[in-house]
């Protein structure tokens, strides 16, 4: 059975648009600060650990445009495992490995849940990870905090149908000050 992980790059006031560079006021922003070497080490390793990637369509983009021109083991892993793309719109992937999914998101997901072994990582996908925790399928949350405040932009939490309770699993510090927490869905 496998397990959804959020991953999400987070400021310290929530938000969690355009990480990594996309149009937003702040391009770039969670790279403005250095992770270190071994904060570089956990997110690869926390990458790795995946089974198969979830992603919503705008994220899938960014990935598939971006991953088959890298090499390494990261690149490696990244364009040749399953990857789900959640999408009413893409017809016709073609990125290695990816399957769309258009039908009703929480009875695909479960189905992706019971038919994968291991974690299936979804990073990224604002709107994705809502809509997951919505319908209370996600079973980890990891937020890499990056130590400064924007002001505005998506945060990663809209409002649910009910309250969950979430239990600190691990806490690390990183480089200047970036702070990785992992949450386990209580049970």
């Amino acid at each position: 059975m496998g397990r959804i992980v959020l991953t999400e790059f987070i400021s310290l006031d929530g938000v969690v648009e355009a990480p990594g560079g996309e149009e937003f006021k702040y391009p770039n922003w969670s790279f403005e600060v250095d992770r270190g070497a071994d904060g570089e080490r956990f997110k690869e390793a926390e990458s790795l650990r995946a089974a198969a990637l979830l992603l919503g369509r705008r994220t899938y983009e960014g990935f598939a445009e971006a991953w088959p021109q890298y090499e390494g083991e990261l690149a490696d892993k990244y364009n040749s495992m399953p990857k789900f793309v959640v999408s009413k719109t893409l017809a016709s992937p073609e990125w290695n490995n990816t399957t769309v999914l258009s039908g009703d998101l929480a009875e695909e997901v479960r189905r992706l849940k019971h038919d994968t072994d291991g974690e299936i990582s979804v990073p990224g996908s604002i709107q994705l990870a809502q809509c997951l925790l919505a319908h209370d399928l996600v079973d980890e949350i990891h937020l890499m905090t990056i130590p400064v405040v924007l002001g505005h932009g998506r945060t990663l939490w809209a409002e649910t149908p009910e309250k969950s309770a979430w239990n600190l699993s691990e806490a690390s510090r990183f480089g200047d000050g970036v702070l990785v927490t992992i949450y386990q869905r209580s049970h």
